[in-house]
C-alpha cells in the first residue's frame, strides 16, 4: 500500500535539504589551501614592492681591527715547544719592540735584530725550535692570562727556526785521472733529489738532521677592505 501523499512529499523535501547543508560546510583542506595562497601572495608582493636596501652600515661591515699607522708592540720568543704560553719567562724573550706603526712602510717602521743563539742538547740532537712572534696595541699585553689582555687587541704567529734535511755524506766517487786529491772523499751538501734518494736505498735509511735558519723576516699584511 502506498504511503500518504503528504508524508511522501515531506520525505522528498527533507532529503535534498540535508545534501545542500553538507556541501555548504567548508572542509579543512580548503582552509589550508587558502592560507597557503595568501602566504605565497604576500611573499612575492614583499619581494617586488618592498623598498630596496642601501649599503650596509659601517658597523655591520667586517674590516681590519687595527687602523693605519696605529702603534703596535712586538714580542718574539724562542721555545722548543710548538705551543707557547710561557710569557713570564724572560729567558725565552729574545726581542721586544715598541711603537711600531702599522701599515706604514718606511725606515721608521723597520726593525732589525741580530742574535747569537747557543742551542741546547735537545736541539743539537735533532730537536725542534720555534720563534713565537706576538703583536698587540701599544699598552696591551700579549699574555691571555694578564688581566688587561684584550682578545681583539693582540695576535701572534709561530714559525719553525730549524729545517730538516738529509745528513751530509761523503761522495764515494773517485777521479779516473789518477789525482790523489780527487780520489779523496768530498762532502756533498744536503739536497733532496732523486740521486740522494737512490743513494739512500743503497746505504740504508736516510738520516735527517736539523739545520738552523740564519734569517727570519716578519712582515705584517695590511688589508682595510670592508666585507659584508
Amino acid at each position: 500500500m502506498a504511503p500518504p501523499a503528504g508524508e511522501g512529499g515531506a520525505a522528498q523535501t527533507r532529503g535534498p535539504g540535508r545534501g545542500q547543508a553538507q556541501q555548504q560546510q567548508p572542509g579543512f583542506g580548503q582552509t589550508l589551501t587558502g592560507i597557503i595562497r595568501i602566504a605565497v601572495f604576500w611573499y612575492f608582493a614583499s619581494k617586488f614592492f618592498s623598498p630596496k636596501r642601501g649599503p650596509s652600515e659601517p658597523s655591520q661591515l667586517m674590516s681590519n681591527l687595527f687602523n693605519k699607522a696605529e702603534p703596535l708592540d712586538m714580542w718574539v720568543y724562542l721555545s722548543e715547544n710548538e705551543k707557547f704560553n710561557d710569557f713570564t719567562n724572560e729567558g725565552a724573550l729574545i726581542w721586544h719592540e715598541a711603537n711600531i706603526p702599522y701599515a706604514v712602510w718606511g725606515p721608521g717602521s723597520s726593525r732589525f735584530y741580530s742574535l747569537k743563539y747557543v742551542p741546547s742538547e735537545a736541539v743539537k740532537n735533532n730537536g725542534s725550535l720555534y720563534a713565537h712572534a706576538f703583536f698587540a696595541r701599544s699598552g696591551y699585553p700579549p699574555d691571555p692570562k694578564d688581566p688587561e689582555y684584550q682578545p681583539y687587541a693582540a695576535f701572534g704567529r709561530t714559525h719553525s727556526v730549524v729545517t730538516y734535511l738529509p745528513k751530509s755524506k761523503a761522495d764515494k766517487r773517485k777521479s779516473l785521472l789518477g789525482n790523489s786529491k780527487g780520489s779523496e772523499e768530498v762532502e756533498v751538501p744536503p739536497e733532496v733529489n732523486e740521486e740522494t734518494q737512490d743513494d739512500s736505498k743503497d746505504d740504508g735509511p736516510t738520516e735527517w738532521v736539523s739545520f738552523w735558519k740564519p734569517n727570519i723576516t716578519i712582515n705584517l699584511v695590511d688589508d682595510f677592505t670592508g666585507y659584508i
